[in-house]
Order: C-alpha cells, then sequence, then structure tokens
C-alpha cells in the first residue's frame, strides 16, 4: 500500500472510505462475507491498490447471498462520506453540471481503474464513466456500482426524486429489469457503446436555491491538495507504460520498448500490469484512442494517413474501431469538432 492520499495519520484516505461504503453498503443488504475486511479497515489511512478493491468484490460477490443486483444496490446505497472529500465537495456544487466537472477532475481520488468524462451536446449531457483497466479486471457490478453512485450523488443536489432521462451500460444484463428500473427510474439498456447517465441539460444547469461558494472553496482545496499529493506519487508501472505510449510512434508499438525502458523483461512487464489490473494490449487500445481523437481534431489528415499512425491496418479498421470507442465514425467525430478548431479535411 502506498501512503500518498492521507493528509495525517488519523482520517481515511478516499478510495479506502469508498472500500468501506462498499463494505457497508453490502451489510445493509443483508450480504454477508465483508466483515474482516471491515475489521481491518476501521481507520484505513493507506490508499488500496487496485488489486485490492477487487479482492474486496471478488468476496462480497462470491458470498452465498449476494445476487446480480449487488453492484447496483451497493451505489444506491452510498452516503456522502463513503466518497470522503468527493461527497463533501459535491453536496456543496452549485449544481448538477458543477458536481459532474468536480467528478470527471476528482475521480481519480476514488480510483484510478476508470474516468468520468462529462459530454453535452443539444439540449442534453452524458456523464460517462470508461475502466481504463483491462475488460476481465473490473466486475460488470463494480461499473453498476460506479453508475449507481453517481445517479444518487445527483440525487444529493437534486432531490430524491430527480432522475436522468436514460441510463446504459456496455455490459449485457445479468438480472431482472425491475431494480434497475426502481433505482433509476428511468429506462436503462444494456450492450451499448458506454456506461452512461443522459441528463437533460435544464436539470444540469439549475442552480441550488442555498449555495455557500465559500464552503465549496474550501471542499476545492482540500481535494486539489490530494489530487497533487496523488500525482506527485511514485509512478506505477502502468503510469509508466501510458506516459511512453504518449510519446511512442504507434505504428510499430509492442511491449519490448517500454520493458527496455524500465529495464524490465517483457514477461515480468506483462505480469506487473495484470497485478495492477490492466494489461499491454487495453493500454495500447486507449493510447490509440487518444491519438486518433487529437489527429482528427487537430489536423485535416485523411484516414487513411491516420490508421497507420495509430497502429490501424487501414481506413476501415479506423472506422470499425472509432466506432466502438466514441459510439460514432471517425467522420462524424471530425464534423462535430470543426468548430473548435478541427481539422477539416476529407473523412
Amino acid at each position: 500500500m502506498s501512503t500518498v492520499e492521507s493528509p495525517s495519520a488519523t482520517g481515511p484516505s478516499v478510495n479506502a472510505s469508498y472500500a468501506l461504503a462498499v463494505l457497508s453498503a453490502t451489510a445493509e443488504a443483508g450480504t454477508a462475507g465483508a466483515d474482516s475486511r471491515a475489521d481491518s479497515w476501521a481507520v484505513p489511512t493507506d490508499r488500496l491498490e487496485y488489486g485490492e478493491m477487487r479482492a474486496l468484490w471478488d468476496e462480497v460477490l462470491a458470498a452465498g447471498d449476494a445476487g446480480p443486483h449487488t453492484g447496483l444496490l451497493v451505489g444506491d446505497r452510498m452516503r456522502p462520506d463513503g466518497l470522503h472529500i468527493l461527497g463533501h465537495l459535491i453536496l456543496t456544487c452549485a449544481s448538477l453540471a458543477d458536481a459532474a466537472r468536480a467528478a470527471e477532475r476528482y475521480h481519480p481520488l476514488v480510483s484510478q481503474a476508470g474516468t468520468v468524462t462529462l459530454h453535452r451536446r443539444d439540449g442534453a449531457a452524458r456523464i460517462c464513466y470508461r475502466p481504463t483497466v483491462g475488460p476481465h479486471a473490473m466486475h460488470p457490478q463494480q461499473v453498476e456500482a460506479v453508475v449507481s453512485s453517481m445517479v444518487r450523488a445527483a440525487r444529493w443536489i437534486a432531490g430524491d426524486d430527480w432522475t436522468p432521462l436514460a441510463v446504459s451500460f456496455a455490459h449485457p444484463r445479468a438480472g431482472a429489469a425491475e431494480p434497475y428500473a426502481r433505482v433509476f427510474g428511468c429506462p436503462v439498456t444494456f450492450d451499448r457503446q458506454e456506461n452512461a447517465i443522459t441528463v437533460a441539460g435544464e436539470d444540469l444547469d439549475r442552480r441550488r436555491p442555498l449555495y455557500d461558494p465559500a464552503l465549496n472553496g474550501l471542499h476545492r482545496a482540500y481535494a486539489d491538495r490530494l489530487l497533487h499529493q496523488l500525482s506527485a506519487a511514485a509512478p506505477t508501472v502502468t503510469e509508466r507504460v501510458r506516459e511512453w505510449l504518449e510519446h511512442a510512434a504507434l505504428g510499430d508499438a509492442g511491449p519490448e520498448g517500454p520493458a527496455r525502458q524500465l529495464n524490465l523483461s517483457v514477461r515480468t512487464l506483462r505480469r506487473a500490469l495484470h497485478a495492477e489490473g490492466t494489461s499491454w494490449r487495453a493500454l495500447l487500445d486507449t493510447a490509440r484512442h487518444g491519438r486518433a481523437r487529437r489527429l482528427l481534431e487537430t489536423t485535416a489528415l485523411p484516414l487513411d494517413r491516420i490508421a497507420p499512425l495509430i497502429g490501424l491496418s487501414g481506413a476501415t479498421a479506423l472506422v470499425r474501431a472509432f466506432t466502438r470507442w466514441e459510439g460514432l465514425p471517425p467522420g462524424a467525430y471530425r464534423s462535430r469538432h470543426r468548430g473548435t478548431g478541427a481539422g477539416r479535411g476529407r473523412a
């Protein structure tokens, strides 16, 4: 364990607070098997590695009384203290839009195994959650816990009767539909391109009548300090591989490159990435996605020129991959960004 996140030896780190909240919520749901961990994390000052969080979920979901909706219900039972400073920051946000931007910025304090992003278009917005670990490293129920906790957090601001326009998940449904309808109060779909909460623009921008900017500023300053401590910590193997990929020629990138830079064998590198909940293939895919977005936004290069620059065989492969990443083809993505300085070349 690392201690980069705790400001003192007397309080829990943000992601350990979330771990305790998971255990508390499963206890409320009557799910057994987590008591021993709760005892050992009475005051968890250390930041948990992703493998430890995954082990917690393995234990929770292996309990005899766990069901297909355990993750959904865990997130819905989340309370502000379960997110430590992030929960208190959200409680003092001026609007749902303000809270969504806070989640986008400060989610790494809870976990670096996924990202939260806010996308606005045509009077509505999507708050998306994308795991950054390998596809088999995160239980679908972990994803459902994150998404349902975000809806629960929105209700701290908008009221318990607030509902999003829609919710989608990238994985298939594993249980009955009724609990999803009950928790979210809106249409819920599965096997989609992304894990997303769709929110009406007017709901997102409605300001709270009681808002204390000074208190919100205090919470942000504290969260910023924790975020700085986290970013200043010794980088993990995953972070160092991501940094290597950021500057690599993706057309011929292989694990031998970062392994050589880190003085590791390829086998050791792969083992280290697996222990951190990801893989070379997942990191390379993420790097290709980011590089493709930048090239589409900032250059006029046609697709058959972009494809080899990110290590794909041609325009067809790029269209297929980009549609999987973004839910729309690269030509449509480029057109959307033309008004913000993107390239105007042939797609």
